[in-house]
């Protein structure tokens, strides 16, 4: 039901996933009359809710007054039978009713929001956070570390993922306080042979590709995600115009179109819609809330091949290696 679009977005995505997943099984949550066209859908289970989170809902109103809403019927169905939850509604009540029904993992103080974005290795990196957590101790961004090499080895088949931690410069010497105490925490989690740690990394090296995995806080991350979907959406601007105007300019453009679609299609954010919340008992993937068709459709299958691939599993197993190094986070920071 979330969303800038609801049902006229999803509904369509969910009809397009279940045709190219044969063994995908769904669980539609929402109000009963939008959902009666996918009544007779195979491999579908309708459950049925009563009111809807809005976009624009407090984060109280979701957790104390909303219990029936179709958000927090859809958790729980991660409590009871589902593999992963699927969402392009309100953000901060999803991560809130989710962290309240699912709990978070022993050793995990937050959890963060992890995504992906295309590199020049015509791959990709997993940033996180991506907005869930404004103030972070350096606690916290090791234990994001951790939980987005369990996500880069379940879902992209890296074993030893490469990770980066963000600044301002690669000398260990620049950054914050919390930033300098996170580097160490990293370097000594990578002495101790629990993730390869490639050190400090700038914001461009997010798209060389200069690390699989770049950890920072969600105030960092979300204006990273706004930015780089912003670029994406003038470049795509950009060749639209190249093709309306004339004489050798036009010309030109149509000569470069291949080249000029492929760039397109590499940089389109629809394409790595679906950024897990991790560090929870359960898997729960936020789309983004002006998700098309495709993007949504994106977001299901990665939720769908984390659930394949045994995410939750991952997350839990690097979390239990590196407890040792993780236990004080709660009590480092007075934010936590």
């Amino acid at each position: 039901m979330g969303g800038d679009h609801g049902p006229s977005v999803t509904l369509p995505a969910c009809r397009a996933f279940l045709e190219k997943h044969p063994a995908a099984e769904l669980t539609l949550v929402g109000l009963a009359e939008p959902l009666a066209a996918a009544r007779d859908w195979p491999r579908t289970r309708i459950v049925v809710a009563h009111e809807v989170v809005t976009m624009d809902d407090p984060i109280e109103v979701a957790l104390r007054r909303k219990k029936g809403s179709s958000m927090r019927v859809a958790i729980e169905q991660v409590r009871s039978d589902a593999q992963a939850c699927v969402s392009a509604g309100n953000t901060g009540a999803l991560m809130a009713v989710s962290r309240y029904l699912l709990k978070t993992m022993d050793g995990i103080d937050r959890p963060a929001i992890a995504a992906v974005l295309p590199n020049r290795r015509d791959g990709f990196t997993t940033v996180l956070d991506l907005g869930a957590n404004v103030d972070c101790a350096p606690e916290h961004l090791l234990q994001f570390a951790v939980m987005g090499c369990a996500l880069v080895s379940a879902v992209q088949g890296t074993e030893d993922p490469t990770v980066g931690l963000l600044n301002i410069g690669e000398e260990a010497i620049k950054g914050s306080e919390t930033i300098k105490r996170a580097g160490e925490l990293l370097r000594a989690a990578a002495a101790d042979g629990h993730l390869i740690f490639h050190g400090n990394v700038e914001g461009n090296d997010i798209f060389k590709g200069t690390t699989d995995i770049v950890v920072c806080d969600g105030f960092v991350g979300n204006v990273v995600l706004k930015a780089s979907e912003g670029l994406a959406g003038m470049l795509s601007d950009f060749i639209k115009q190249e093709f309306t105007r004339s004489g050798w300019t036009k010309v030109a453009a149509l000569v470069a179109m291949p080249v000029l679609n492929h760039f397109k299609q590499r940089v389109d954010h629809r394409r790595y819609n679906g950024a897990a919340l991790l560090g929870l008992k359960g898997l729960v993937f936020k789309s983004h809330g002006s998700a098309d068709a495709l993007a949504f459709e994106n977001a299901l299958t990665r939720a769908y091949d984390a659930a394949r691939n045994r995410l939750l599993d991952r997350v839990h197993d690097r979390i239990a290696e590196t407890m040792r190094l993780l236990p004080t986070a709660a009590l480092a920071s007075p934010a936590a």
